[in-house]
């Protein structure tokens, strides 16, 4: 007979050998991650690997999709210092489980995706997350109606197409993404000012670009 996995430990060795090893600090952060079961967010087949420091596969969506891997979702979380108090957009939501893990830190989360599919996934997957609130459009135009936002956190990578996501941001809200493909990418955060909107490296970090984000292809002669 099969043993059984015991979710919990490997939730507490991935905060442990993943987060802390790689300077995710702070406890709210560390407990907002052990709260929640990362294992009931990825494919069935894939839950006794729910806890490695890879990209997950993300089931049910008409394209291929990925989750971030632990380590530079929870470096992304500390870039944009999430408060108590703040509303939250999480662009990409796919199966829910980033914003689930900002609905123990925040207010309260809009959990923005385009795929029809995996929006109807992260709405049962969400619904005993009462701070959550699923919604589907696309993703380059965030959530107008629920802004502006104290923190919007891109789930995935971006080429272009920031402008419309910038704009929907609070006075001193924070935008967290990584931008660019390959070895040129690195992850990045915007803080709304009272004059414009400034940029700040956070760390070096890689994905796969999300629907809409891809950078315009350049017409050749």
């Amino acid at each position: 007979m099969r043993a059984m996995v015991d979710f919990a430990v490997h939730r507490r060795k991935m905060i442990d050998s993943q987060l802390r090893t790689n300077d995710v600090t702070d406890l709210v952060i560390i407990a907002a991650f052990g709260a929640v079961a990362r294992e009931d967010f990825v494919a069935p087949d894939r839950r006794e690997l729910a806890y490695i420091d890879v990209e997950q596969p993300v089931p049910g969506g008409a394209t291929r999709r990925v989750m971030l891997t632990p380590t530079v979702f929870a470096k992304l979380v500390q870039l944009a210092e999430p408060l108590s108090t703040d509303r939250v957009l999480v662009v990409g939501s796919a199966t829910g489980y980033e914003a689930a893990v900002l609905s123990k830190i925040a207010g309260s989360v809009v959990a923005l995706e385009s795929d029809p599919a995996l929006a109807a996934s992260a709405s049962q997957r969400l619904a005993s997350f009462g701070n959550v609130v699923p919604v589907t459009g696309p993703l380059p135009g965030g959530w107008p109606d629920g802004a502006p936002y104290d923190v919007i956190l891109v789930a995935g990578a971006v080429e272009a197409g920031l402008e419309t996501l910038k704009g929907q941001l609070a006075l001193d809200g924070r935008l967290a993404v990584i931008e660019g493909v390959g070895g040129a990418a690195s992850a990045v955060v915007y803080t709304r000012g009272d004059a414009e909107v400034s940029a700040r490296f956070g760390f070096n970090a890689a994905s796969k670009v999300l629907p809409g984000f891809e950078k315009p292809k350049a017409f050749v002669f």
